[in-house]
């Protein structure tokens, strides 16, 4: 009779226990996912850099405009007003780089240059 108790206890212990490995497992997957990119050298020079507000409405408007409009407000693209609110530095800065949703292609900046055009997009 000890066994069969000790048998159901072990049972009822991993019950709780691998739904816990698993979840605890996937956190720390998602939260490396989330600190890689602040130790990218790139993210790195863009977010030490001050942005100028001005030359980013010039740098949007040379390669951004044409999709997602004037005022940002989009077009082929999609929105851009208040993105700053939706997508954090690292994600808008993946965004323009990757080119990984079609049509957006691949914008390779200068970090000054990103980091004016994210000035820029925080006053859409």
């Amino acid at each position: 009779m000890r066994l069969v108790s000790t048998v159901e206890f072990g049972t009822h212990l991993w019950r709780w226990l691998l739904p816990l490995a698993v979840v605890l497992t996937l956190l720390s997957v998602w939260g490396m996912a989330l600190l890689l990119p602040l130790t990218d050298p790139y993210v790195q020079s863009v977010r030490a850099a001050v942005g100028d507000v001005s030359r980013g409405e010039q740098i949007y408007v040379m390669n951004c405009a044409g999709c997602h409009g004037v005022e940002g407000k989009g077009q082929v693209g999609p929105t851009l007003v208040q993105i700053s609110r939706r997508r954090s530095q690292v994600q808008l800065i993946h965004q323009i780089v990757s080119g990984e949703t079609p049509p957006m292609p691949k914008f390779q900046a200068q970090p000054q240059d990103m980091a004016d055009l994210l000035s820029y997009l925080k006053r859409l």
